[in-house]
């Protein structure tokens, strides 16, 4: 797109077409043109996938298709392998009967996700961009520390899990070490892919979620799930006999699918598409597109989940280690036993379930399951690292060549996962995972806060800003999703028994709400509680941040 059609965002005397006036929809300034001679590096998308020209359709296939891509690669975060393994152990501890948490979390990251690409769509920018506008400086480099938290730990769970991949189709011969280090290195060549065109890039990663559909939609086959239990659970909000262990893997299916940086993410992605901003008919036509391309790749992403949940409930629901020890013995499993011989209910991870799949249905069932598990982790580290590049250019205002955004963004999780990997067994990595999913779910308030804050601000969105439909029901699923992810926490840290781990969490505690509580408050205001504004400070961001840039972006 044109620099001056970014720039018709800020011209308040915007033209007339058929008599309607295009005014402008962000009072915040845009960045410059990807082919600004005065930048060095132009940013991430080089080029835009152009928008087929206007029909009377009131419905077209092709703008559709013109505007499918982001939503399948965003979708990527709901198909990782902190995901799989959550529906492995959602399956294995309540059977079907968590499903319609699975389905009712879906249906909220869609909510979220709606509103990411709003912001991107009707602003130009996304939405570490604006808060590096909207908020001031101390403020900015805590938010993005705390994003950059999840990104590494979801980076870890991903280059772990194609590690366990890999040690899986070696039949043990590469080591989790050397798992690492191959991904790492095959991430850097599938990233410069969009060399070759946007479009190609996307075609890849639509590739590696069809292999994620055939290799987990075997198992299903292979297993036959229970219909009637499948849809029950699915439908029906009720879990009938469930304990502490099920409710907190209910909470942990929702911290495991609504992942902070992926909002971040798809406000970025949807940046790719050629839109005429200072047309507000094209606005509202990007909006549309983008939410039914979003919703058909999230239903995808749900049924593969779907797929390993209901593998896992039919197959070893209310299992024993025992049983399992025994099966695989008979069965003479080339991987090395790691089921203990007692009456303790099974505990599966993505290792052991491949593992046992291949001890219960053969060689074929835990290779296939591998493959599905490299296509997960390879397809997330992708775009976790693009996740990393957008937060770290957005935040920090940074201008770098591709390698050096790639090779910064790759090694701040470098380290930590190769320790893990280093010193971590294969067979023992669940206490590490639940460890990462406690910090992600720390991290949500500053995704899902944000992003509710900014697309209910008229000085930002204008005719596109949150109705107060949204508004109240953002709020309440924003405030019900923390909740049920604090809780998490609490339940992950009080199972620590250590008193020096329950001070350090009390300390840390007290600071972590009091910036939450700031940006709620930023929050609550923009959704429209203006008492709290007293000096009109928020309210004013946007106006000020326009004539006084260098204030903020320093």
């Amino acid at each position: 797109m044109k620099a001056e059609q970014d720039g018709d965002l800020l011209n308040e005397d915007a033209p007339q077409e058929n008599g309607v006036q295009t005014n402008q929809y962000s009072s915040i300034s845009p960045p410059g043109s990807p082919a600004g001679p005065e930048e060095p590096f132009p940013p991430y998308f080089e080029e835009k996938v152009s928008i087929p020209e206007n029909t009377s359709e009131v419905f077209s296939f092709r703008k559709l298709w013109a505007f499918t891509g982001p939503g399948f690669l965003m979708s990527i975060a709901y198909l990782d392998p902190g995901n799989i393994e959550s529906d492995l152990q959602s399956g294995a501890k309540a059977g079907f009967k968590l499903l319609w948490v699975l389905l009712g979390a879906t249906v909220i990251g869609l909510l979220l996700q709606r509103l990411a690409a709003r912001l991107g769509v009707v602003t130009g920018m996304h939405l570490a961009e604006v808060c590096n506008r909207q908020y001031p400086t101390v403020p900015r480099i805590i938010l993005w520390l705390m994003v950059e938290l999840a990104i590494i730990g979801s980076d870890m769970q991903e280059v772990i899990g194609c590690a366990i991949a890999l040690n899986l189709l070696s039949v043990g011969r590469i080591p989790l070490y050397a798992g690492v280090l191959i991904t790492i290195t095959d991430t850097f060549v599938f990233l410069f892919l969009d060399k070759y065109g946007l479009r190609k890039l996307e075609a890849f990663f639509g590739f590696l979620i069809t292999v994620m559909a055939i290799s987990f939609g075997y198992e299903y086959v292979v297993v036959k799930p229970d219909q009637g239990q499948l849809l029950k659970g699915m439908f029906l909000p009720y879990c009938e006999g469930c304990g502490p262990v099920q409710l907190e893997q209910a909470v942990g299916i929702v911290g495991a699918v609504i992942m902070p940086h992926n909002i971040y993410l798809h406000s970025a992605l949807v940046k790719s598409r050629d839109i005429n901003r200072s047309n507000k008919k094209e606005v509202k036509e990007a909006n549309k597109y983008f939410f039914i391309e979003s919703s058909v790749a999230l239903f995808v992403s749900f049924l593969i989940n779907v797929f390993v949940v209901a593998v896992f409930a039919q197959a070893f629901y209310q299992k024993t280690n025992h049983d399992v020890h025994e099966f695989c013995n008979m069965t003479g499993n080339p991987h090395s036993d790691p089921f203990p011989n007692n009456n303790d209910t099974l505990e599966v991870d993505i290792y052991k379930g491949g593992v046992v799949l291949g001890c219960f249905f053969g060689p074929a069932a835990l290779y296939i399951w591998a493959v599905g598990i490299l296509a997960a982790g390879q397809s997330s580290t992708m775009t976790g690292t693009y996740s990393g590049q957008f937060v770290m250019e957005g935040f920090l205002n940074l201008r770098w060549s591709r390698f050096a955004r790639v090779l910064l963004t790759r090694s701040i999780a470098i380290t930590p996962t190769l320790l893990v990997a280093i010193f971590q067994d294969v067979q023992h990595l669940t206490g590490m995972n639940d460890f990462l999913n406690v910090l992600q779910s720390m991290q949500l308030p500053f995704a899902l806060l944000p992003i509710l804050t900014f697309t209910s601000m008229k000085s930002i969105m204008n005719d596109f800003e949150n109705s107060l439909v949204w508004k109240i029901g953002g709020g309440i699923v924003i405030l019900v999703v923390c909740a049920i992810n604090m809780y998490f926490v609490v339940v992950y840290v009080t199972a620590l028994h250590n008193v020096l781990l329950y001070v350090l969490a009390a300390l840390f505690s007290v600071a972590y709400l009091c910036f939450v509580g700031y940006l709620a408050w930023h929050c609550l205001v923009a959704l429209g509680v203006s008492c709290l504004d007293c000096s009109g400070r928020v309210s004013t961001r946007a106006a000020v941040l326009t004539e006084e840039p260098s204030e903020y972006d320093s």
